[in-house]
């Protein structure tokens, strides 16, 4: 069984989509989704008809006192390949600007987690997982790119090479 890397991250809107300050955003997220539908390692990302996710409710016991909150989920082949989509020059432009829209917090608003290679993680799945990282931290469970885990079918394979009896056990 192979496995996928799911990210989710989450932030915390200092006004509604539709105001004015957030056209920028809004321009942006068409040429910015279709970098990340083309970047090397991109397998899927969380959209509805309108091609994005900004419709999408969830975490709302989350939003205390903002204007709601934008979830983003994606699965990639690797964390390098992820790695390399979000600090691209083209992600970046946009993560720059970050604090024109969304709060600064203090919480962990993304969380990365192994899943079953074609299983699309639900924004429930992200909740789960976004809340296990706040109360363990990082863990083979969900983790974040600054401290990451292999894949489980990765660490069972980097365990056996150290072991030269494991295709004939006694």
């Amino acid at each position: 069984m192979g496995y996928e890397l799911a990210e989710v991250n989450i932030a915390r809107m200092k006004a509604p989509i539709d105001d004015p300050s957030f056209k920028d955003f809004v321009d942006a997220l068409e040429p910015v989704n279709a970098l990340a539908d083309a970047a090397p390692g991109f397998v899927w990302r969380l959209q509805t008809e309108d091609d994005n996710a900004i419709s999408i409710r969830a975490f709302e016991w989350d939003v205390r006192g903002t204007s709601g909150l934008l979830i983003n989920m994606s699965s990639w082949t690797s964390v390098e390949a992820l790695a390399a989509f979000t600090y691209s020059p083209g992600h970046l432009a946009i993560m720059r600007r970050r604090r024109e829209w969304f709060h600064h917090v203090k919480d962990v608003m993304t969380a990365l987690w192994w899943v079953p290679a074609g299983y699309r993680p639900t924004p429930a799945d992200a909740e789960e997982k976004i809340q296990h990282l706040r109360d363990h931290g990082p863990t083979p469970e969900v983790f974040t790119l600054k401290q990451h885990f292999p894949a489980p079918d990765a660490a069972v394979v980097e365990a056996r090479e150290g072991d030269p009896d494991w295709l004939c056990p006694a």
